[in-house]
């Protein structure tokens, strides 16, 4: 099965939220407001992009 542009984004978009979830839970266990700002621009990038892979897949199906 291939995946559309659209749900790789979305797909990515998941990651970079997972991903960012755990940075910003680890800075705050660990007093390290820099990992939580990172954490925090993760998740900020995760939401863009699973936006972003929702409009690729409603351009796609605009265009079936």
């Amino acid at each position: 099965m291939i995946m559309s542009d659209g749900n790789k984004d979305k797909f990515k978009g998941s990651l970079d939220k997972a991903k960012g979830k755990v940075k910003e839970t680890y800075g705050k266990a660990t007093d390290n407001f820099a990992k939580q700002a990172e954490g925090k621009i993760d998740k900020a990038k995760g939401t863009i992009r699973d936006k972003l892979g929702d409009t690729k897949n409603k351009r796609e199906n605009k265009d079936e």
